[in-house]
């Protein structure tokens, strides 16, 4: 019986590229989790303590003015997916150091040394969802039919997270201080973002200019899917749209820094 399947050589342009960026997603996170004896605990034991924290501080040390009922759904909601972009930009920081002559020696586009960081962490946060299931099915969260919005957070997180990380990676390989600065601007963009708080929390002077954020229009989809108060469709409006500028400029990054970078690692 003759196969229906092509060889590699015959292959399109595109279908090599996912097909290498594949390999090198699952190649990513086997070597993260292979000298783990916990290994996929990990990926969801560090949003739940921080969560834990949260939880704490907000519901039993200081009387909480933000957020809504159950507190550690609404907190998981938007922790669990900041860890993917906190996670994939600071990785995106060292995406052409680590393994710069792997990457010199081979001809496959450069940008999936980026887009494998983004995809393995977004693999990361759907696998952590579990956890999120657990503590509304434990606290009687109700889910709404708007978490059908879900797979529309995760598009524009993608979107989002692929255009930073192209932005930040090429920029490094020049400017090596750019790798704690990136740090320190991840920290103060966890507390900018509605993570601990909503948009609705905010001062009314605020909540007409906090949405240039992405992360507020993409995390009230999320949020939608237990609490439909906090989908704010101007907000999603504002992500989509700077997300997709944020890709387009960092393609144009990439593409104007690609040479200088492969003679620069």
């Amino acid at each position: 019986m003759s196969s229906t399947a092509l060889p590699a050589r015959h292959w399109s342009p595109l279908a090599r590229y996912r097909r290498s960026l594949w390999l090198l997603t699952v190649r990513d996170l086997r070597v993260r989790y292979s000298t783990s004896a916990l290994g996929y605990l990990w990926s969801i034991l560090d949003p739940l303590v921080m969560a834990g924290i949260y939880w704490f501080v907000f519901t039993q040390v200081f009387a909480r003015p933000v957020g809504t009922e159950p507190y550690i759904v609404f907190l998981l909601s938007a922790l669990l997916p900041w860890m993917w972009f906190n996670g994939a930009i600071s990785d995106s920081t060292r995406a052409f150091l680590r393994e710069s002559k792997l990457i010199r020696s081979t001809k496959i586009p450069r940008t999936i040394w980026v887009g494998r960081l983004v995809l393995s962490k977004g693999i990361e946060f759907v696998a952590s969802l579990p956890v999120l299931a657990v503590f509304a099915i434990a606290t009687g969260a109700v889910v709404h039919w708007e978490a059908v919005y879900f797979v529309l957070g995760i598009l524009l997180q993608l979107v989002l997270t692929l255009g930073v990380g192209l932005i930040v990676a090429p920029l490094v390989v020049f400017f090596r201080d750019l790798e704690r600065a990136t740090k320190l601007a991840l920290r103060f963009a966890f507390y900018a973002s509605p993570i601990i708080y909503g948009l609705s929390d905010l001062p009314s002077n605020l909540q007409a200019i906090a949405p240039i954020n992405p992360l507020f229009g993409i995390f009230s989809l999320y949020r939608a899917a237990f609490f439909p108060e906090q989908l704010n469709w101007y907000a999603v409006l504002v992500a989509a749209i700077v997300s997709v500028a944020l890709l387009v400029v960092g393609l144009l990054v990439f593409s104007r820094t690609e040479r200088a970078v492969l003679k620069a690692i």
